[in-house]
């Protein structure tokens, strides 16, 4: 690593300071935003995106119910409550092309044996540039918000191009 003070190039990557004249080397390894694009990703909470509310179902919901819900609300997730509130799973149309299709009486099955238990979320606090690296390490198009274990809203990787698309300067 590169001492910017005294140009001294033979210090080792992440070292905390520079090995000939002492300075604190620490803060060059903190990325650094690079346009507006990337300032927001790394600075604005995943709040900002204002999360639509979430359809839940409960846990002991049918199929039918849950594909009633995603149709009516054009949707493509349902998130899946306990009896106290609280998410426990996340049912989604890749849930059903990937589990359900081709079971025979599919609506009156519970939500619960097909629904992707305990899911990644985010909470209203976290980083856009978190949320994006939690969907593209998983393969998720949708999150579901949390404050206390309860869920808030969801957001999908639609919502984040949106608002990257937004802060984009004009090209």
């Amino acid at each position: 690593m590169y001492c910017p003070a005294c140009g001294h190039d033979k210090n080792a990557p992440g070292a905390d300071e520079c090995a000939n004249c002492k300075l604190a080397l620490t803060n060059l390894d903190a990325p650094a935003p690079n346009g507006p694009v990337e300032t927001s990703l790394m600075n604005d909470p995943v709040s900002i995106l204002d999360p639509r509310l979430p359809l839940t179902v409960p846990a002991d919901a049918t199929l039918g119910d849950a594909v009633r819900q995603m149709t009516a609300g054009r949707i493509g997730a349902v998130l899946v409550t306990g009896a106290a509130g609280e998410l426990v799973g996340i049912l989604t149309e890749r849930d059903f092309l990937t589990k359900v299709a081709g079971v025979p009486g599919y609506d009156a099955l519970l939500v619960s044996r097909f629904m992707t238990p305990n899911p990644e979320t985010v909470a209203p606090t976290d980083r856009l540039a978190s949320a994006l690296g939690k969907m593209d390490a998983g393969g998720y198009r949708h999150l579901p918000v949390v404050d206390a274990g309860r869920p808030v809203g969801v957001i999908s990787v639609r919502d984040i191009l949106r608002h990257l698309t937004a802060v984009c300067p004009d090209g």
